[in-house]
């Protein structure tokens, strides 16, 4: 869907030489009498390169149409794949690691994502900014350490590794982010 540079938004993404951009900057200048300048950064969605574009208001630019689907993750197949169910029709279709990145980390079995498509083809897994997880391995803690801020080396239960305080013991629920991997807190608190 084309659009007028004067109409594109931070956030949305362009395709440009059949290849997916997401635009991280939007900056709208007048200089003066002169007329508009649209400067743009985008990122590249397969590489993650980023580019700077100038663009005058009459250009125009190709606004990738993206569909947003909700599938249920299933399991891990020997070859890497994760495998997936659509949760509308309940197709199963296996992402690699290219898509699902080190997200996967955070996802057990039979919890919900939110799967980005362009043109039938998956390009993105969207996870909240937060997970609640249970420590499975976690180092002894030493005495005296529990009043500083050092923190330990724990292992969540989908093998994700994750530092946390040395009072946070085997078998306890954590909220961690997404975004990072940091420990954010119990998830009582």
């Amino acid at each position: 869907m084309a659009s007028r540079s004067t109409e594109i938004r931070k956030g949305q993404v362009l395709v440009k030489d059949n290849e997916l951009f997401l635009i991280t900057e939007y900056d709208h200048r007048t200089p003066g009498n002169l007329r508009a300048i649209i400067q743009i950064k985008i990122k590249s969605l397969s590489t993650g390169n980023m580019q700077s574009l100038r663009l005058s208001s009459a250009e125009t630019v190709e606004i990738a149409y993206l569909d947003k689907k909700k599938a249920e993750y299933l399991y891990q197949e020997s070859n890497g794949d994760y495998v997936f169910m659509d949760s509308e029709n309940y197709e199963q279709f296996p992402l690699g690691k290219d898509v699902v990145g080190e997200k996967m980390g955070f996802v057990k079995p039979n919890e919900q994502v939110e799967i980005t498509w362009y043109e039938s083809t998956p390009i993105d897994l969207a996870l909240p900014t937060s997970v609640v997880l249970e420590v499975v391995e976690a180092e002894m803690a030493v005495k005296g350490n529990t009043a500083t801020n050092v923190k330990k080396n724990a292992v969540l239960e989908t093998g994700q590794p994750v530092k946390v305080p040395f009072h946070i013991k085997v078998g306890e629920q954590i909220r961690v982010s997404t975004d990072t991997g940091e420990f954010m807190g119990r998830a009582s608190e």
